[in-house]
C-alpha cells in the first residue's frame, strides 16, 4: 500500500513537471512570436521634478504632464550622482559611481568602465537599431560602438558651442575663455533656432524612417535645456511674470550644516554676467529663475512634438516611453545654484515611464534609483540582463506601484556617501583613507526642506549607525576597517 502512494505521487510529480514545463515552453514561444518593444529614451538636463505631475503648479508643462497621465511617474526616484557626465554614464551602464569611476561632468564611460557593456549596445547585440541624438552621454562619441548610426549633436559651429542666437552674446561667448556669455538669453526666434528645437526635429525625422522599418528600435533623444545657460524663444520667456515668481522658503545655509556641504555656485558663476562671489541680487536671482521656467516650457514643446510624431505614425502601440532628469538641481536652496551636492534637492530627479497596455496616470512613492533603468528596459524587451550590471528591475512597480520596494536609495559626490530611506537622509564625508570628516541628517518626517543637521544629536545615533552600514554594504571596497 505503502509503495502503491510513493509510485502514485511520483507519477504526480512528473505529470506537474510536465505540464509546467510545456506551460513554459508555450510562454517562450508566444515572447519569440512577440515584437519587441520599441524604445524611445527621453534625457532632459537638469530638471528638477517642478512639474504639475508632481503636485507643482507654477511651471507650465503641458506635454511632459499628458506624458505622466499615460505613466507611472516615480515620486521617489534617485540619481546616483549629481553631475551630469557622470550621472548619464552611471545610468548607460548599470553601474554606481565610486572613486574610480563617474566623478564629474567630464566622465568618458569607456574609460572609465571600458568592461561595461553600455544599455544601447546590449540592445544593438540583441536586435535594436539604436540611435542617439542632441545629449545622451556628455561626450557625443563616448561609447560610439552602441549605436547603428554615429550619434548626432547639432552643429555647434553655426555659432557659440552655448547656443547663443544674439550677436552680442556670441561675441561675448567667443572672447570667454571657457566659451560661456551671459547666463540667460531672450531672443524672439522659432524654435529650431535652438538646439534642443533642433533636437526635436531630427528625432522626428528619426522616427519617421524608423516606422518604415520592421526592426525595433532604441531611440535617444537628450535635450540640452534647462541646462544653464537659460536661453530660449521670448515666447516662452512671455508664459511667465517675473514678479509672480518665489523664491524658496529655505534659501539659507542649514542650521549646523557641514562647510563642505555647501559650495560657491561655481558652474553659475562662470556666465559673465554673474559675480564671482558673494549673494546674489533679489533681481537677477529673480530673472534666473525665470529663465531655469521658460526653459523647461521650451523643452516641454519639444518633447511634445515627438510624442506628437509617434502617435501620428502609428508607433505609440508598441513604444516605451522612458524620460528622465539627469539629477536634481537648485535654485538658491541652501544658498546653492546648479546641482554638485549631497541635498534632496540635487538627487531627487523626475522619472516617468510609458509602458503599452499598462495602465498609466498612477504615481509610485517607492525609492527607486537611475541604475534600476538598465535592468528594468531590459526585462520590458526580454532580454536578460548583464552580470555588471548594479541595480534592480522596478518592472514589479507598474502593475503594483503601492508595494513595498527598495529601502535605500545610495548616492556619491566626491567625498561624500549619502543614503534615503523612508524618512531620513544621511550624508557622510571620508577622505581617501577612510576616516570620516564630516555629516549631516535630516528627518523629512519633520524637516522635508533640511534645514536642520540633526546628526550630532544623541537622538540620532542609531539612525546614523543604520545608514552608514549601507554605505559600507554599498562600497565594501572603499573603506579599510580601521577606516569605519
Amino acid at each position: 500500500m505503502h509503495q502503491l502512494l510513493v509510485r502514485s505521487l511520483y507519477l504526480l510529480a512528473l505529470s506537474v513537471l510536465w505540464w509546467s514545463c510545456r506551460s513554459q515552453a508555450h510562454r517562450s514561444e508566444q515572447m519569440l512570436e512577440m515584437p519587441k518593444p520599441n524604445i524611445l529614451f527621453i534625457a532632459v538636463d537638469d530638471l528638477r521634478p517642478e512639474l504639475n505631475c508632481y503636485g507643482k503648479s507654477h511651471i507650465i508643462s503641458p506635454y511632459l504632464d499628458e506624458l505622466a497621465s499615460q505613466s507611472l511617474v516615480f515620486n521617489r526616484a534617485y540619481c546616483q550622482v549629481p553631475v551630469c557626465g557622470a550621472s548619464r554614464a552611471s545610468i548607460l551602464t548599470g553601474l554606481r559611481p565610486n572613486r574610480q569611476q563617474f566623478i564629474g561632468y567630464n566622465t568618458w564611460a569607456e574609460k572609465d568602465t571600458p568592461h561595461a557593456l553600455s544599455l544601447p549596445q546590449h540592445l544593438k547585440n540583441n536586435g535594436y537599431y539604436t540611435l542617439s541624438n542632441g545629449k545622451v552621454l556628455h561626450h557625443t562619441m563616448d561609447m560610439r560602438n552602441s549605436w547603428s548610426e554615429s550619434p548626432w549633436f547639432p552643429d555647434a559651429g553655426k555659432n557659440s558651442h552655448r547656443n547663443y542666437i544674439l550677436a552680442e552674446n556670441i561675441k561675448t561667448s567667443n572672447a570667454h575663455k571657457g566659451g560661456n556669455g551671459p547666463a540667460y538669453e531672450i531672443a524672439d526666434v522659432d524654435d529650431e533656432a535652438y538646439f534642443d528645437g533642433q533636437i526635436a526635429k531630427k528625432t522626428i525625422e528619426d522616427l519617421e524612417r524608423l516606422a518604415k522599418q520592421e526592426q525595433p528600435f532604441f531611440l535617444a533623444a537628450g535635450f540640452l535645456k534647462p541646462h544653464l545657460p537659460f536661453n530660449a524663444p521670448k515666447k516662452y520667456w512671455d508664459l511667465y511674470d517675473e514678479d509672480d515668481i518665489h523664491f524658496p522658503e529655505n534659501n539659507y545655509v542649514p542650521k549646523d550644516a557641514p562647510l563642505v556641504a555647501i559650495h560657491n555656485s561655481g558652474e553659475l558663476r562662470n556666465y559673465t554676467n554673474i559675480p564671482s562671489e558673494g549673494k546674489l541680487s533679489e533681481e537677477l536671482s529673480r530673472r534666473l529663475i525665470h529663465g531655469y521656467y521658460a526653459c523647461v516650457s521650451y523643452t516641454d514643446t519639444q518633447i511634445g512634438k515627438i510624442l506628437k510624431a509617434l502617435e501620428e505614425l502609428g508607433l505609440a502601440e508598441n513604444t516605451i516611453v522612458v524620460l528622465f532628469g539627469d539629477h536634481g538641481w537648485n535654485l538658491s536652496e541652501h544658498t546653492l545654484w546648479c546641482k554638485h551636492s549631497n541635498f534632496e534637492t540635487s538627487l531627487r530627479a523626475p522619472l516617468m515611464i510609458k509602458v503599452p497596455d499598462i495602465e498609466g496616470g498612477q504615481m509610485t512613492n517607492a525609492i527607486t534609483e537611475f541604475v534600476d533603468i538598465y535592468p528594468s528596459l531590459c526585462e520590458l524587451a526580454g532580454i536578460a540582463v548583464p552580470h555588471h550590471v548594479e541595480g534592480t528591475s522596478f518592472v514589479p512597480l507598474l502593475t503594483q506601484p503601492a508595494q513595498n520596494w527598495k529601502r535605500y536609495a545610495v548616492s556619491k559626490y566626491h567625498n561624500g556617501y549619502t543614503v534615503k530611506n523612508d524618512r531620513y537622509r544621511y550624508t557622510e564625508w571620508r577622505s581617501k583613507d577612510g576616516k570620516s570628516y564630516a555629516r549631516m541628517l535630516y528627518d523629512h518626517a519633520t524637516d522635508s526642506m533640511e534645514t536642520i543637521n540633526i546628526a550630532e544629536s544623541p537622538e540620532s545615533e542609531a539612525i546614523v549607525r543604520e545608514l552608514q552600514q549601507v554605505i559600507f554594504d554599498t562600497y565594501p571596497n572603499e573603506f579599510t576597517q580601521q577606516g569605519r
